[in-house]
């Protein structure tokens, strides 16, 4: 199946390069383009594409409402952020805005391709070391309907794995073994279909609180 692609940067050698890039990939294909974020949300609604790629500094329109804005009306659309900039405040604000992903610019072909075949099924992709800078520096509120779902025990684990802390870590703070952490996170990421504890940890900082 062919992935649509609208393209926004506000630097059109970027947007070149990037398409001639994309062009040697067999199902991927550049359906549109966009300078700005005004401009992407008047493309994706008459173009209809399947992934949009968001760099997130841009004038009129940055990045991130342009994603709000995409993601509210157009939910079938996903947003895969690639930028230049790694601050923790961009790949924060972005994810709860909606993107679906986050990568930098220097990522290999190879990479953003399979990064766009994911995001088009539903998946969240995070380029490498920036994991972790998509996690709220807070903890998450306990009135998170997500960790409302989960038992006490599972809920101090998923703001243990929000704050970063491996399972050995997890396991030494909550007095118990990391067999037991590991099958609390199973059991959580089964009961939320999700994938991995990345996942998990932008799942509970995308939700908004009640």
């Amino acid at each position: 199946m062919m992935i649509r692609l609208l393209l926004v940067d506000d630097q059109d050698i970027v947007r070149r390069g990037l398409k001639a890039l994309l062009k040697l990939e067999p199902d991927l294909e550049v359906v549109g383009e966009a300078e700005d974020g005004q401009r992407a949300i008047a493309q994706v609604q008459t173009l209809q594409p399947d992934v949009v790629l968001m760099d997130v500094r841009m004038p009129e329109v940055d990045g991130v409402a342009a994603t709000q804005a995409i993601c509210a009306q157009f939910p079938t659309v996903k947003v895969l952020v690639l930028t230049t900039f790694d601050d923790q405040e961009y790949v924060t604000r972005a994810l709860q805005a909606g993107a679906s992903g986050y990568l930098l610019k220097d990522t290999p072909l190879e990479e953003l391709a399979q990064a766009i075949r994911f995001v088009q099924r539903g998946y969240t992709h995070i380029g490498p070391g920036l994991a972790q800078k998509a996690i709220v520096q807070s903890p998450p509120s306990q009135s998170s309907p997500i960790l409302a779902s989960l038992t006490p025990r599972e809920r101090e684990i998923v703001q243990l794995i929000v704050q970063g802390a491996s399972n050995r870590e997890i396991a030494q703070t909550l007095f118990i073994s990391e067999k037991t952490v590991r099958n609390h996170i199973t059991s959580i990421l089964g009961r939320l279909d999700l994938r991995d504890r990345t996942q998990l940890a932008i799942l509970v900082c995308k939700t908004p609180l009640v």
